[in-house]
């Protein structure tokens, strides 16, 4: 029997990077899947049993076709992180109609696209995670979070009502509310002022590997020194 495999959506330098190179330690072998596959290449490169695939989450067909590649190459997916998320900053007199909509498409509808591709499985085999990334966002807005809060808020709202759908089922949803700046993978940054995405990356291992008895919905994660 293979390893394993965890999807991370959203391949950046900071978290989807640090989600990689967990999971891969965690023994998955990881789909790298993203809009560019510039930096998925490298990690592929360094990580075993993972690779590379575009994938345009604010394109349900791109979705699918990605996917469909994953499958075929490494089999099901036992583990998505739901990493893709773009908000554009301003307030409401500065924020264009495109722009808001833009952000609902990548952190709402980009997961919706995600999870109806991996649920039928899942359920299927009565196991699975599905962690998603979030923001404090999430939970309120600000002047300058006018596109952004009300993507991240139907985001969270989205794997509420799936985690008490699929709960029952064996599937696990789970989500990381982020509270904080975030340092690179292996730097020292500000360790009490900022998130480090290696940590980030550990809750979303812990989420994935609890106990049916004992899951958790929502995990809220900060810097000791955040004000909150």
């Amino acid at each position: 029997m293979g390893k394993p495999v965890a999807a991370v959506i959203g391949i950046g330098p900071q978290n989807g990077a640090a989600f990689a190179r967990r999971f891969s330690k965690e023994g998955y072998a990881v789909a790298l899947m993203s809009r560019s596959t510039g930096l998925s290449e490298t990690l592929a490169g360094e990580l075993p049993d993972a690779k590379p695939f575009a994938c345009d989450v604010s394109d349900g067909e791109a979705i699918g076709t990605a996917f469909a590649a994953v499958t075929e190459q490494m089999g099901p997916v036992d583990t998505v992180v739901f990493n893709a998320g773009s908000g554009t900053w301003g307030n409401i007199e500065e924020v264009s109609a495109e722009a808001f909509e833009r952000a609902w498409r990548i952190n709402t509808m980009g997961l919706f696209h995600v999870a109806k591709q991996v649920v039928p499985g899942m359920v299927q085999r009565g196991a699975g995670n599905i962690i998603v990334v979030g923001a404090t966002a999430s939970l309120r807005g600000k002047p300058f979070t006018t596109a952004f809060a009300p993507a991240k808020a139907a985001q969270r709202s989205l794997a509420q009502a799936m985690a008490r759908h699929l709960g029952p089922k064996g599937v696990h949803v789970g989500l990381l509310i982020l509270d904080g700046g975030v340092t690179s993978p292996g730097s020292e940054g500000d360790p009490p002022t900022k998130l480090s995405a290696d940590d980030i990356a550990h809750a979303a291992a812990f989420l994935a590997s609890q106990p049916a008895s004992a899951w958790t919905f929502e995990l809220d994660v900060r810097p000791r020194m955040e004000n909150w």
